[in-house]
């Protein structure tokens, strides 16, 4: 996922950060500072789910594991940088959500089966507490329809999926989704 990533730019300064669940209770992580362009096996660390802190891990790791705390079936969970999505969630932070409509490429999410259809994709206000906001994002997510991706205002996306290749697959039809609406929009 992290290679993935990083050769579309998507993790830009060592930004962005990807795990995999190992079993219930582990998860591999990105460590923090990794370049996720360049990573090898000295950059990734295994942490308790629900157990404390790594003292490698990324500010952001509380909200890879809130996502498999929450969801069992969730295996892999990716965050990325890209334009689109950075200025896409500043855009509509107030609406809370984006609003992907009519697209093709909607099908690559599970139970899609036709371009007629709408996702609404939330958005979260950042917070540096990123135990408060995977707290906030559960929540957001507990009272919305099933989406396999978030936005943070301003800071970019998190997708997950039942193993490294769904979520890969959610990364790149995410990216291709919100740059068309990006597009679109500037278009108007």
């Amino acid at each position: 996922m992290a290679h993935f990533a990083g050769e579309r730019h998507w993790v830009p300064a060592t930004s962005g950060n990807f795990s995999v669940r190992v079993d219930q209770r582990f998860a591999a992580l990105t460590a923090t500072g990794a370049d996720k362009a360049r990573l090898t096996a000295a950059d990734v660390i295994e942490a308790e789910i629900a157990g404390p802190k790594h003292p490698r891990a990324s500010a952001e790791a509380p909200l890879h594991h809130a996502r498999y705390a929450a969801d069992a079936s969730v295996g892999a969970v990716a965050h990325i940088h890209t334009v689109a999505s950075t200025v896409l969630s500043r855009r509509h932070e107030a609406q809370g959500v984006l609003r992907i409509a009519g697209w093709e490429l909607l099908k690559a999410f599970p139970g899609v089966t036709t371009h007629e259809t709408a996702i609404e994709v939330p958005i979260v206000p950042n917070d540096q507490d990123t135990e408060r906001l995977a707290a906030l994002v559960e929540e957001r997510l507990k009272n919305s329809a099933p989406v396999h991706g978030y936005l943070i205002a301003g800071h970019g996306l998190y997708v997950w999926g039942a193993g490294a290749k769904d979520a890969i697959r959610h990364m790149d039809a995410f990216d291709f989704l919100l740059t068309a609406e990006l597009h679109e929009e500037q278009a108007r």
